[in-house]
């Protein structure tokens, strides 16, 4: 049912479409005195102009997104100060980051409404060698600080 509502909705548009391009056409025959046979080259080149506006409009938000991902990646990381050294997932969209600034490492806790420093790192902890999982001395490390801190 659904898709037959959605051909006979697009028919309908495009018909309308084709007479709001013809009629300007119509118009023009009926106020000239001798009937012409019926043409459809201003149809066809309302029907291009039609169609060469689309692609720029389309083009333009195309263009449009690229600056908007080129702009939010160069300004993701300005001076290299402050990266993402760990994370946690400990809920569907909760998590805990262990993030680097400068000589310090924060503990945030992140949800989707805030995010809350958990605790400040005294001494920072080692960076993982590239063939080992980081996330696993974080997750040791989060679990001696959250014990500590309960006792």
């Amino acid at each position: 049912m659904t898709l037959t509502w959605l051909t006979s909705t697009v028919r309908s548009l495009a018909a309308a479409v084709v007479l709001a391009i013809a009629a300007p056409t119509r118009a023009a025959d009926t106020a000239s005195e001798a009937p012409a046979a019926p043409s459809f080259e201003p149809m066809a080149d309302g029907l291009l102009g039609v169609m060469l506006n689309l692609g720029l409009v389309i083009a333009a938000i195309v263009a449009f997104a690229w600056i908007i991902r080129r702009v939010q990646g160069a300004t993701g990381n300005v001076s290299g100060a402050m990266r993402v050294a760990g994370a946690l997932s400990v809920g569907p969209k909760e998590r805990v980051l262990l993030i680097d600034v400068g000589e310090r490492q924060l503990v945030v806790g992140v949800t989707p409404g805030s995010m809350r420093t958990l605790h400040v790192l005294d001494e920072p902890l080692k960076q993982a060698a590239p063939g080992q999982d980081a996330s696993s001395g974080f997750a040791e490390r989060l679990a001696r600080v959250l014990k500590g801190q309960r006792a």
